[in-house]
């Protein structure tokens, strides 16, 4: 047995691991692209997308979620010949299709026929599994079986626990995926295993705390007030699933307690307009209402009470690209409180550029990070330089930042330190090793160097 890493070793993204059972036999865990300056395991240029492993081994891929640097590179493994079957959580099942589509309208063709042609192919390969069940995965001579268990970090989203026996020995790895932090919008807590030997464990944020729910619900509100005194145009970066859904979830949650009070001198909270410009976001929100059987108790609770958090009266949906135009030129005339919702969350493409080449030069704006920003990527620029009064370049262009830049990591959806080494310290029978993956060098030290303080007999190795 053997564990190759070929993503999420030298940053965050492109989140891709096999489990060797023998030299015949194999599974890949996510299959995800690269984003800004990070690589593969082999060194290969971030631009590059074909698969650059060995393959043949390949008998199953296991999806632990559907964000694109776990999923992004699918087709691709398609198109080497992988033919295998894709497992994953029921909720998984339904995105996956929209976010692949997407995928392949951009790094393939806009050919309907052919888009068709591969989701119908997608759809043939999923096997939707429910939590808390062995699976079975058909194996010759060893047998492999596997469990997964909510994660937190976006609906359908699960850590995977692989039950390996071979000449009646039997071991235990855990694939942690992304891990959510406790009480985020929409979704159920991830509660700990029970045991396991390997745990191959994110660390995106292992050198950081967020504020708890009440606390950074607060400052979003004091940094929206704080914003809108200046002119009243938000932008908030997001990626279409997941961190959309939970930032409208927050916003309805501010908007319904405040309504009656004053934002601006001219306005009240129920007064905010809010817009989500994004096609794909759209569709991921109209699928998450369909998906309320996965909700957690408290968003259940605000159904029970009439109140949609993500349908409600001061919400607009943009899909046209004539709209989206329209909407970016209206802006520098606009005093009217408005946030703007735009993918993608790292600012690599899609409708937030536009708004950015348009605002960053304004001195009256706001730009709201509420996510991660990968090394490289255009939303690291404009948090690297923009305190600095400096520039970035978008198409070509120079860009001075005057635009004022806010943070909010306390809206990632990733488990902080805390939160990470619980998710050990709580499980009744440890671990021997940890494999610490999918953060940025120094993260994943400072995690390390934790571990190693709190557990002296468990091995904490970081891949590289």
């Amino acid at each position: 047995m053997n564990i190759i890493h070929h993503g999420a070793i030298n940053g965050v993204t492109g989140s891709c691991h096999e489990l060797q059972i023998d030299s015949t036999q194999s599974i890949l865990v996510d299959c995800g692209l690269f984003q800004g300056n990070e690589q593969s395991s082999n060194k290969a240029s971030s631009e590059k997308l074909s698969i650059d492993f060995d393959i043949q081994a390949i008998k199953a891929l296991l999806i632990t979620h559907c964000h694109i640097d776990h999923v992004g590179r699918i087709p691709y493994l398609l198109a080497a010949g992988f033919t295998g079957k894709i497992y994953c959580s029921v909720p998984t099942a339904i995105l996956l299709p929209l976010v692949l589509e997407d995928t392949v309208k951009i790094g393939f063709s806009r050919d309907k026929k052919l888009i068709d042609r591969f989701l119908k192919k997608i759809k043939q390969m999923l096997q939707p599994l429910h939590y808390g069940i062995w699976h079975k995965i058909p194996l010759k001579q060893h047998q492999l079986k596997i469990k997964l268990k909510p994660a937190g970090h976006i609906l359908g989203s699960a850590y995977i626990e692989c039950l390996i026996t071979q000449n009646k020995t039997q071991n235990k790895i855990i694939f942690s995926g992304d891990l959510g932090a406790p009480y985020s919008p929409l979704l159920k807590s991830p509660k700990s295993p029970y045991s396991a030997d390997i745990v191959i464990l994110e660390s995106t944020y292992g050198d950081r705390l967020h504020e708890n729910r009440r606390d950074r619900k607060q400052r979003l509100k004091q940094c929206l007030e704080r914003c809108f005194s200046n002119k009243g145009v938000i932008l908030i970066p997001a990626f279409s699933i997941g961190r959309t859904q939970a930032i409208l979830y927050e916003l309805e949650g501010i908007i319904h307690q405040y309504k009656k009070q004053s934002l601006t001198r001219n306005n009240q909270w129920q007064d905010l307009e809010i817009i989500i410009d994004s096609p794909l976001a759209n569709r991921f929100t109209e699928t998450y209402q369909k998906l309320m059987p996965w909700w957690d108790k408290e968003a259940f609770k605000l159904v029970k009470y009439r109140r949609n958090p993500l349908a409600f009266e001061q919400m607009t949906t943009i899909n046209s690209h004539a709209s989206h135009l329209q909407t970016v030129k209206n802006l520098k005339a606009s005093d009217h409180p408005t946030i703007i919702i735009a993918a993608s969350g790292m600012c690599q493409g899609g409708r937030i550029v536009n708004y950015l080449k348009s605002q960053l030069t304004q001195a009256d704006a706001d730009i709201l990070f509420v996510g991660y920003q990968a090394e490289g990527t255009l939303g690291q620029k404009i948090q690297q330089y923009g305190p600095r009064n400096g520039y970035v370049i978008i198409d070509d262009q120079k860009i001075w930042i005057k635009a004022n830049i806010e943070n909010l990591s306390g809206y990632s959806a990733h488990a902080d330190q805390r939160n990470l080494i619980n998710f050990i310290a709580r499980m009744r029978k440890k671990p021997k090793e940890i494999r610490l993956i999918h953060g940025s060098s120094k993260a994943k030290q400072t995690l390390k160097n934790e571990f190693e303080k709190k557990f002296k007999d468990i091995l904490v190795s970081i891949p590289g």
